[in-house]
């Protein structure tokens, strides 16, 4: 047996940010360097089912997710980094899932029902949003993807492929791989919250720390990171659960910051229980975190520096990428094909 096989990507539609970070890119720089073979794609296709009539914010955005990857430490020679546009087997596929899911179903999906909410689509609900698992289960078999490495919220949609994976199976033979969602390992990392403390860290709700921010930009937003509105005084007991500030800390912090910025204390662990006993101001906590995302960031900013002087050659990564992914994807289809019995015994071959 070969190694297994890992799928995961992101849709273009503004730089990456903390909550991608930690919720997915952190994982896949650590697949790359174990026992995996991993698919990274820019889900461009995917994208344009929310933002068909404003293409240029993908056409934008696509390189900047590139620079993105390649910034925290995917490795093309790693990692197989595509674009999902430049697979058309993924459309006919989807095509093919179409017609073994029903629409009841995919409403009752909870991740799409919370994003139609979120969008306030109404009656106005593109077709394509609503099929956005069934895409999805493309992707993701064509690859015969082992493992989608995602946060919790996820499970939902992976469900949905592994139905459809059964059904197909079930009436075809077994031709598709049914795939596990790979969680992170700490509950903080499914979802991090906004700096304003809502539960979406996102570009189009203007509450998210970008991996390329400047130093500059990312003190002004720990400084308005939510904490506690019950601790008005430095005296006054606090609450280190709900609050951001925290939950930022329990993702990033570690005790070897605290020896390098924060001496006085010798973990998280006593940071806490001084802020909850009071006695704490919000300010010195907001500088220590400051000085650890400045530290985790520096490396990631000035890694894609190097790479925007270079745009010529992420492009190149993405077409070789593009041209890998589309020969694994290629057997699928063929594989798929054969088994509905479409491919009519070579005789219409093209």
């Amino acid at each position: 047996m070969g190694k297994p096989i890992v799928l995961t990507g992101d849709r273009p539609t503004g730089k990456l940010h903390l909550g991608h970070y930690v919720g997915s890119l952190k994982k896949r720089v650590e697949l790359q360097d174990k026992d995996y073979q991993q698919y990274v794609f820019i889900a461009d296709l995917q994208a344009l089912t929310d933002n068909a009539r404003n293409p240029e914010l993908i056409r934008e955005n696509l390189i900047e997710v590139a620079l993105d990857y390649l910034a925290v430490g995917l490795d093309p020679e790693k990692t197989v980094i595509f674009v999902q546009s430049q697979i058309p087997e993924l459309s006919e596929l989807t095509m093919v899932y179409m017609n073994l899911v029903t629409v009841s179903r995919l409403y009752r999906n909870p991740t799409v029902k919370d994003e139609i909410k979120q969008r306030g689509f109404g009656s106005s609900l593109p077709a394509g949003f609503l099929l956005y698992p069934v895409s999805q289960a493309a992707d993701i078999t064509a690859f015969n993807a082992n493992f989608v490495p995602a946060g919790a919220d996820q499970e939902p949609l992976i469900e949905q492929v592994r139905e459809i994976v059964r059904t197909f199976n079930g009436i075809y033979g077994e031709v598709l791989i049914e795939p596990e969602i790979m969680l992170p390992e700490k509950s903080v990392w499914n979802r991090l919250p906004g700096i304003d403390g809502k539960a979406k860290m996102s570009k189009s709700l203007n509450n998210a720390i970008f991996l390329s921010d400047e130093p500059s930009v990312i003190r002004e937003k720990v400084m308005r990171i939510f904490t506690d509105p019950t601790h008005l005084k430095i005296s006054d007991p606090g609450h280190t659960e709900g609050n951001t500030m925290f939950t930022y800390l329990d993702a990033f912090c570690t005790d070897a910051h605290f020896a390098e910025f924060l001496p006085e204390y010798r973990n998280l662990d006593e940071l806490k229980a001084h802020y909850r006993r009071g006695g704490l101001g919000d300010v010195k906590v907001k500088l220590f975190l400051n000085n650890i995302l400045q530290e985790e960031l520096k490396r990631f900013r000035e890694k894609r520096q190097f790479h925007e002087g270079r745009v010529d050659e992420v492009y190149t990564i993405l077409r070789e990428g593009s041209l890998n992914a589309r020969q694994v994807a290629a057997k699928t289809l063929a594989s798929v094909r054969s088994a509905i019995g479409i491919n009519y015994d070579g005789k219409l071959l093209l």
